[in-house]
């Protein structure tokens, strides 16, 4: 696989990762009480194939 082609499907990957996560986010505090709250999240990559498991975590504040 050239670079570019390389390139193209990670960032494929990712911007459908964010977008994706993002909206899944939104629906799930979409109607529930989130006021002053801090939610811990987690991300969990994993890659068939390859020995990656790659964990992202943070907070994300509720809506006010």
């Amino acid at each position: 696989m050239s670079d570019d082609n390389f390139n193209m499907s990670m960032r494929k990957f990712l911007k459908q990762v964010g977008v994706t996560s993002q909206q899944a986010i939104e629906e799930a505090m979409r109607g529930a009480d989130t006021a002053g709250k801090t939610f811990d999240a987690k991300v969990v990559l994993t890659i068939d194939g390859l020995d990656v498991e790659h964990v992202v975590t943070g907070k994300i504040e509720g809506q006010q």
